[in-house]
């Protein structure tokens, strides 16, 4: 998937996949690799990787794949539960949401008390960049849905779409499948 990925936004954009030299990724601190230049060109969370290149002065060329092309505009993290569960127990995955879908209205309007709730349980993070990360994502846990967790199926079926039509799954994933918001609050 990322590999098709980067081939679809590079070509999209008059660039040669095949010449791009991909390594294994053992990086696990972005602004180092960059900065001595292990890499040329690292995919990264912009909520945490990106923001730390700010936090730390390094001037980057930063590209959103989803500006290139909506179909990246993809749902991510995203809850998963086995159908089974959610059959036989709807009402905990509906208050198991309900307490998930609280704690992020919380990050929403509390972002630095957020922070401090992750680096208290967290220690060994930076709590500057922890709490640098959840000012940038405030505004992103819902964006412009029209609350917490809601997929749009249109959204939802368009990265479906593009899955199937690279080959990416065995077999093909039916548009309107894999995802419920009926057990949304």
């Amino acid at each position: 998937m990322e590999k098709a990925t980067i081939r679809d936004v590079m070509e999209a954009d008059g660039g040669d996949f095949d010449k791009v030299e991909l390594i294994p990724s053992t990086v696990t601190d972005e602004v180092t690799a960059l900065r001595t230049k292990s890499v040329d060109a690292i995919w990264i969370f912009y909520a945490w990787a990106g923001v730390k290149t700010e936090l730390e002065g390094l001037e980057t060329d930063y590209v959103a794949f989803a500006d290139l092309d909506p179909v990246f505009d993809f749902y991510t993290p995203v809850i998963i539960a086995n159908n089974t569960f959610l059959a036989e127990e709807p009402e905990t995955a509906r208050a198991f949401l309900d307490a998930v879908s609280r704690g992020y209205q919380f990050a929403m309007e509390h972002p630095q008390e957020a922070g401090d709730i992750l680096c208290k349980a967290a220690p060994e993070l930076d709590p500057e960049l922890v709490k640098a990360s959840q000012e940038y994502l405030a505004d992103k846990y819902q964006a412009d849905a029209p609350k917490w967790g809601y997929i749009d199926q249109e959204r939802w079926d368009a990265y479906y779409a593009w899955l199937n039509e690279n080959g990416l799954t065995e077999t093909p994933i039916e548009a309107g499948t894999g995802y419920s918001n009926e057990y949304l609050p």
